[in-house]
């Protein structure tokens, strides 16, 4: 799950920014409508990510000062609470702005709040900064997986491939 949601992350912050500079068009309200399908997929998939960390233990962490494994529980704690905030914010900012989403083309979601345009300002505002937000949190995240494989070299990346645990460590 954890590979699916990073390139589902990578896939619609860009597209997201993409399709916000479009006129008004078919084409612009289709795009629009991947985004949300690809927001609300990567919600359901961190939820039941979510369920699975909290019904069973995550892998020791690799040997490090206390004050780095406190920042990198921070990390993650806040990295799942931004992908579980980015995709409700956007659902109830595509509610007050009275566009339904519609997953797949087939199956309407339930809006959260009735049209209002304050109310859809307010919340796209709030959308786009904890998108930006996320994005540098995944950044910082990134950043700390770099230094454990390049610097640390501690396998900790190698950990995290579907069936190559232990096979990339860097000695």
């Amino acid at each position: 799950m954890h590979w699916t949601i990073a390139l589902m992350l990578f896939v619609t912050f860009p597209v997201g920014l993409y399709m916000v500079g479009l006129p008004l068009s078919p084409e612009k309200l289709k795009i629009y409508s991947y985004h949300k399908w690809v927001g609300v997929t990567a919600f359901a998939l961190v939820m039941l990510r979510l369920a699975w960390r909290l019904t069973h233990d995550a892998p020791a962490p690799p040997a490090m000062p206390r004050w780095q494994l406190a920042i990198a529980r921070a990390t993650h704690a806040l990295l799942y609470l931004l992908m579980m905030a980015v995709p409700l914010s956007g659902w109830l900012f595509s509610s007050a702005a009275g566009f339904q989403t519609v997953l797949f083309g087939v199956l309407p979601i339930p809006d959260l709040l009735a049209k209002d345009k304050a109310a859809a300002e307010a919340l796209r505002f709030i959308h786009v900064f904890l998108d930006y937000t996320l994005a540098g949190t995944v950044a910082v995240h990134l950043a700390a997986v770099a230094k454990h494989q390049f610097i640390e070299r501690d396998g900790l990346l190698a950990r995290m491939l579907p069936g190559r645990a232990g096979k990339l460590t860097m000695q």
